[in-house]
Order: structure tokens, then sequence, then C-alpha cells
């Protein structure tokens, strides 16, 4: 009976350690990176949900993780710096599913004073986006 329970043991173990490494979760990671004490903004909408501000000291780090949905998972965010987060970087920042799956797929962003860099942690970061001034509307309200 023990010769039995042998390989059905190590079947299951198997299995267990499989599904294990194909679940993994993808994430998106941001790192404020800018000089001196220069907070960053992050906002970021799913297809499904509203991930919220949040706000990123020098040096801190900012990451969420999710599984791709069959039907396509896309994360866009806002990001703004500077005096009155006036300069902003608006961009998708994670795209996958339908057809492929992703499982343990990470998406890093440097956020630095030149722009936003991007990679999956094997090679080194590209800068991919540039900052954009946003001149704030002074014209007065009618109301």
């Amino acid at each position: 009976m023990n010769n039995l329970y042998s390989p059905l043991f190590l079947i299951a173990l198997c299995l267990g350690l499989s599904n294990a490494v194909v679940k993994m979760k993808n994430s998106v990671h941001f790192i404020n990176s800018l000089a001196g004490n220069n907070v960053l903004k992050i906002h970021c909408l799913s297809d499904e949900d509203d991930l919220g501000y949040h706000l990123l000291k020098s040096g801190e780090v900012y990451d969420f993780s999710f599984y791709d949905s069959i039907f396509g998972t896309r994360i866009n965010c806002d990001l703004a710096q500077g005096i009155e987060f006036r300069f902003h970087a608006k961009f998708m920042a994670y795209k996958g599913g339908g057809l492929i799956l992703h499982y343990g797929k990470k998406n890093f962003w440097f956020c630095r004073d030149d722009g936003i860099y991007f990679t999956h942690g094997k090679q080194t970061p590209k800068l991919e986006y540039q900052w954009v001034y946003k001149v704030r509307d002074m014209t007065p309200s009618p109301y």
C-alpha cells in the first residue's frame, strides 16, 4: 500500500508547485528617484478599479500586484511632481491579458527629474516619457 501512496504524493507535490509558479501575480512598481525633497503624486486606474492617489517622498516606492484578465488588463497612470504638481506624465503603465495571460510580469517605473524610465528589471531602465509642464488656468470664474 505504501508503494501506491508515494507516486500519488509525488504527483500532488509537482502539481502544487507548478500551480504556485503559474499563479504568480503581475506587479507595477513606481520608484521616486527625483532630486531633493520632491514629492511624486501617483494616480492609477485599471479597467476595474481606481487605485487612488499616492504621495511618495524621494526614495519611496509604491507598488501593487494583480492577475491578468482574459478580457485584457490595462492600467493607466497620471504622475505629477514639482511646484504645485505642475509637471505631469500620463501613460499606460501596464498592458496585458486577452489571449495571452501573463504571470509574474514586473513593470518598474523610475521617476527622475528628466523623465520616467522603464524596465522589466532585467535590463537598464530606458527613458520612456518626459514631464509635461501644465500651465494653471488663471481665467476668472464667471460665478
